[in-house]
């Protein structure tokens, strides 16, 4: 399905360069000095650290120096004016919570010229996931032609957002009949669309495009209508809400939250265990104040920590996938029924769609 991933750590280092060469004197040349680099960090490589645990920085001064300023994720730790010689600094990595961060150490010499060393930092998380595993309580008809990228319950009803990998036209959202598989009515972008995570709030549906950067919405009160757009930077995967903002992810570790009157940014948390980053988020759903999410190309959901972006637990669906998938594509789709408390599962051109529930590993 998709071919290319943005991968959060370019934007990091990215962000890392821009900040050096925004850092440079009038002239140009703060960072071609002939002479050795004026303070650096004594460690080579970038760091890799838990959240809340104390890092320590070893710093030495090459040169006498007017001032350093050591910044990390660019907010201001420390100033040392006319520093000399190894310095030490305690870096707590809790300060911004799990992801990945940059550390940068600014130094100006005595002529103004300045000069930036710079790493990065990724925090993972304190929490080791607790393993679940999917159990099936029930099975519904699912259409097989159905290449499912978005599944959400509004006021008791099933809709679903479809996407197009032949590019035929079928990128669709529908409302579907759960006991039957029909659908009971649809409306269709058409050929060069591919359509990906759905939502709804206030009887606003909000469908992502895959690479198309724009997210429709559509009115459900009696019938489907195409109501307007929102235009969007980079790739569309999954879509869920918190009854008040947006939540999207594009296939990285990152999850974004968005105005939903407007579609514009207003946070971003990274998605970590106590391994590292989690990529590859997929479809999205909001169950009892956690993000639920597909993982793409495996049989994994993780389950979320909102404000953190902690992992908290990961769940196996490999049972699902090996009683639903048969001809069909890789399990995604999940959408929790607030009416009635049941959670449902499905798959990319799967016959079925299940009725789940996530059970302790083991027990």
């Amino acid at each position: 399905m998709k071919k290319h991933v943005i991968v959060g750590v370019i934007l990091i280092v990215t962000s890392a360069l821009m900040l050096a060469l925004s850092c440079s004197d009038a002239n140009g040349d703060s960072n071609n000095h002939e002479s050795p680099p004026p303070a650096i960090f004594l460690f080579k490589d970038n760091l890799a650290t838990v959240v809340n645990k104390t890092v320590k920085l070893d710093i030495e001064v090459h040169e006498k120096i007017k001032k350093m300023e050591l910044f990390y994720n660019d907010s201001l730790l420390k100033t040392w004016n006319k520093p000399n010689g190894k310095i030490s600094y305690e870096l707590n990595s809790g300060q911004f919570g799990v992801g990945a961060r940059t550390l940068n150490l600014l130094s100006t010499r005595n002529d103004g010229s300045t000069f930036v060393d710079n790493r990065m930092v990724r925090v993972f998380s304190d929490i080791i996931p607790e393993k679940r595993i999917v159990s099936i309580i029930d099975q519904h008809p699912h259409d097989p032609t159905s290449f499912t990228q978005g599944l959400e319950f509004y006021e008791g009803r099933l809709y679903e957002g479809t996407g197009d990998p032949g590019n035929q036209g079928k990128t669709l959202v529908a409302e579907v009949n759960l006991i039957s598989g029909e659908k009971k009515q649809q409306i269709g972008l058409g050929v060069g669309y591919f359509g990906e995570g759905i939502t709804i709030m206030e009887k606003l549906l909000y469908q992502l495009t895959w690479q198309n950067e724009k997210c429709y919405t559509y009115l459900i009160d009696s019938s489907l209508k195409l109501s307007g757009e929102f235009n969007y930077k980079g790739e569309g995967w999954g879509l869920c809400n918190n009854g008040v903002s947006l939540i999207m992810s594009n296939g990285t570790e990152r999850i974004t939250y968005r105005d939903p009157k407007t579609f514009a940014i207003e946070k971003t948390i990274e998605v970590y265990n106590n391994h590292g980053p989690i990529n590859y988020l997929n479809e999205l759903e909001f169950i009892d104040g956690k993000i639920y999410a597909n993982v793409w190309t495996t049989n994994m959901l993780v389950v979320i920590d909102p404000q953190t972006g902690k992992v908290l637990q990961e769940i196996d669906g490999t049972p699902l996938v090996r009683q639903g998938k048969g001809e069909g594509e890789v399990l995604n789709g999940i959408a929790h029924d607030s009416n009635t408390g049941k959670t449902y599962m499905t798959g990319k051109n799967w016959s079925k769609i299940f009725e789940v529930e996530f059970v302790v590993q083991g027990s």
